[in-house]
């Protein structure tokens, strides 16, 4: 009776999920539609931008250092003036890319970003303070960039960007620059600049290393010719995974927008088949000469496959966030949510945690009765991680008595190595080591910190 009963709880909590999947399915059509009317709105409004016909007194004073340039001059900067630039993402790379922008008299700046201001963007997105926290980063970004240059035009949009609305939005503007940091964004984005014959000023920041190049620009590669196919969603990483130093992505949105100035002015750009790859650690830049247009590729080659845009979200695997990403890996069966594993630590002892993050995480927050063995030791079957794995089993298998196998708990940060980590230790159980059953903790530790104790810190 007891089994049936929690059987019909099961039954009922999953479809409550379902039922919640759906609204948030529906909520997002529903601001998708808002968005693209407010888009609609809004492109309306756009005038043509023209150059000016001549630089005032005060464009003078305020340009005077670059004016004095003679790859610049009064052409290049008159050029400056009539120019749109399109920044997609407000992050990292699209502050000091914008800031600069505006700086050297760019005629029209448009700002999009979906997400709201976070303390934990302030140490690299340099735009926004303490005081725009739950601000629309467009908004906050257009407004610190008014106070810099009062003169450029700023139009922020508050949406994310997709199938529905990109071409039109792309289309308004005279160059595009993808600050965005993730996969299917990136494809989007490339695709409506292809169909729309604008070049695209491409960068990417993590960790400690920056990357930069020019896509479909007079004549060059797209994102396509030299990426095809996406990769794998569990090889993807992002800032909010990975981690990056502030300066990295400043330093790369800096090249951003020298290479949009650049463009812009007339001169050109230098990275039109060249990567130029960044190692803070180092101190080093290299730069890599890319293949060619690719006469194949389904989006700029000779008889192109992609003439509209598509769903990328099914077309790379993963969301269009820079949000950390939720893989799902195993079945329900090789899950526990953060709940259960709570009334696990309440009614019993006897298991073992293990916590698969880095040490590098683990220093920064770890519960302290768990056992931490980096899912790279796990991968690699590092002999004395795998050992001291063992060890644990057999104490606790001593300790419960009778021929049983040990409950072996994996935890991470989100739920997604530990998911990994669990697959590998299914194989492990009874061939490599005693035998012992796994389960991954859905959510991690932020999911603990969330549901079940708030003064968690959370990362």
């Amino acid at each position: 009776m007891a089994q049936k009963e929690s059987d019909w709880k099961r039954q009922l909590m999953e479809k409550e999920k379902e039922i919640a999947a759906l609204k948030n399915k529906l909520e997002q059509l529903e601001k998708n539609h808002a968005s693209v009317l407010e888009l609609q709105d809004k492109v309306m409004q756009l005038s043509p931008l023209t150059a000016k016909p001549a630089l005032s007194n005060e464009d003078i004073m305020r340009y005077s250092r670059q004016l004095l340039l003679p790859e610049l001059g009064v052409k290049g900067q008159l050029n400056l003036s009539g120019t749109s630039v399109l920044i997609v993402g407000c992050g990292g790379l699209g502050c000091p890319l914008a800031q600069y922008l505006a700086a050297a008299g760019i005629g029209r700046l448009g700002l999009l970003d979906y997400d709201e201001v976070e303390l934990s963007n302030l140490h690299r997105q340099v735009l926004h303070g303490e005081e725009n926290q739950g601000q629309a980063k467009a908004l906050s970004a257009a407004t610190a960039v008014k106070r810099l240059n009062s003169t450029v035009e700023c139009i922020p949009y508050h949406l994310q960007l997709s199938p529905e609305n990109a071409l039109q939005l792309i289309q308004q503007y005279d160059i595009v620059a993808d600050c965005s940091d993730n996969v299917p964004t990136r494809y989007l984005v490339n695709d409506a600049c292809v169909l729309s014959g604008k070049p695209l000023v491409s960068a990417s920041a993590l960790r400690l290393e920056g990357q930069l190049t020019v896509y479909n620009y007079q004549g060059g590669p797209c994102y396509r010719c030299l990426y095809p196919r996406p990769p794998p969603p569990e090889t993807v990483t992002n800032c909010s995974d990975g981690g990056v130093l502030g300066v990295v992505p400043g330093i790369m949105g800096c090249f951003q927008a020298l290479e949009v100035l650049k463009i812009a002015s007339g001169q050109g750009s230098s990275c039109a088949q060249q990567l130029l790859m960044f190692d803070a650690q180092a101190f080093r830049f290299r730069s890599i000469r890319l293949r060619p247009k690719q006469a194949g590729c389904a989006a700029c080659g000779e008889s192109p496959s992609v003439t509209q845009l598509i769903d990328y979200e099914a077309f790379c695997g993963s969301a269009a966030t820079d949000k950390c990403r939720k893989l799902n890996l195993l079945s329900k069966d090789q899950r526990i949510t953060v709940q259960e594993y709570k009334s696990v630590v309440d009614t019993s002892g006897h298991h073992i945690l293990l916590d698969v993050r880095p040490l590098v995480e683990v220093d920064i927050c770890h519960l302290p009765f768990s056992l931490n063995i980096p899912l790279s030791s796990l991968e690699q079957r590092k002999s004395e991680d795998i050992r001291l794995l063992q060890q644990r089993i057999i104490q606790l298998k001593q300790q419960m008595a009778g021929d049983c196998q040990p409950p072996v708990y994996v935890i991470c940060k989100l739920g997604n190595d530990s998911q990994k980590a669990v697959q590998i230790l299914e194989k492990m159980s009874g061939s490599e080591m005693d035998s012992f059953t796994v389960k991954d903790i859905c959510g991690g530790l932020m999911a603990w910190a969330k549901n079940i104790d708030s003064t968690f810190p959370q990362y």
